[in-house]
């Protein structure tokens, strides 16, 4: 029969080896949770590593695409500006172009200073005439042309003007070389030659020939007169008809005829602007100054 007290040193030896086991296998499975854990820690460190990397990465590639773009725009610059040189260069051949075919199709002698100076033949008569309205006639029986060109120029002075109760009315416009030249002769036949010609040009030197120019008057006149001058339309015209391309071509103390205060040329707006703002007069200027506003005649 076996003894008790050895039964419980066993029971006892036995439990000491369950408690030596037991904790033999916590410091164990701890020491294996904490490996697993530091791999696991390590590895994280790790992704922290590579994402910082690709961060990085990523960041380079981002300034080296804003560098990249701020060439690109400074090229971009570049080349606007080259493009807009090369528009700028383009509209002033364009201009150009355009100037020079305006002196293609506008005859030089328009801006000519005739009056004695320069003649001009008889083969020359305007491309195209066009009559002034009756309304502005100062005698319907008798028609009136101007060159087509410079009708609506002389048709809106005839219209404002007389909306501003100042009857213009045009006497006579164009007249051909032969017309001219009947006329001189009638003239000379009723005044003599010296008086004629202070208010006559002879064929070929009379601006009526161009179609660009008009004598005007007012109804009451009866016709051209010296008196015009004294009028409330020839003041008008004084002050406004530049306006309208048009320049009283023979003032007072001119070298070439009387004093005309009828009779007004188209010379351009511009021109006639200048002329009047510098209060000059037409045959004042050479006629190298005066061809430089051919090309804008029309405008």
């Amino acid at each position: 029969m076996n003894s008790p007290i050895l039964t419980n040193k066993r029971v006892t030896y036995i439990m000491s080896g369950i408690v030596l086991f037991s904790g033999m296998l916590l410091i164990f499975l701890l020491f294996s949770e904490n490996k697993e854990l530091k791999q696991s820690i390590v590895d994280e460190q790790n992704k922290y590593i590579e994402l910082e990397g690709i961060l990085q990465h990523t960041k380079d590639q981002l300034a080296k695409s804003k560098e990249d773009i701020n060439s690109l725009n400074n090229v971009l610059t570049t080349e606007q500006k080259r493009i807009t040189s090369y528009e700028s260069k383009l509209d002033d051949y364009t201009d150009t172009i355009s100037e020079l075919e305006k002196l293609t199709t506008i005859e030089p002698v328009l801006l000519q200073k005739y009056s004695k100076i320069y003649f001009l033949n008889e083969h020359y008569t305007p491309p195209e005439l066009k009559s002034v309205r009756d309304e502005f006639l100062f005698n319907v029986d008798k028609k009136a042309e101007v060159d087509k060109r410079v009708y609506d120029f002389l048709n809106e002075m005839l219209e404002v003007s007389n909306n501003e109760d100042i009857p213009l009315r045009v006497v006579s416009a164009y007249r051909s070389f032969d017309t001219q030249s009947q006329l001189k002769s009638n003239y000379t036949v009723t005044y003599g030659a010296g008086t004629a010609n202070q208010f006559s040009a002879d064929q070929g030197y009379s601006e009526h020939q161009l179609g660009t120019t008009v004598d005007l008057t007012i109804p009451r006149l009866g016709g051209l007169s010296t008196n015009f001058e004294t009028t409330d339309t020839y003041k008008w015209l004084m002050d406004n008809a530049h306006k309208y391309g048009f320049v009283l071509s023979y003032p007072k103390g001119n070298s070439y005829y009387q004093f005309e205060p009828w009779h007004w040329r188209f010379v351009g707006t511009e021109l006639a602007k200048d002329l009047h703002n510098d209060g000059k007069n037409f045959y004042d200027l050479s006629q190298r100054e005066i061809d430089e506003y051919l090309v804008k005649l029309f405008d």
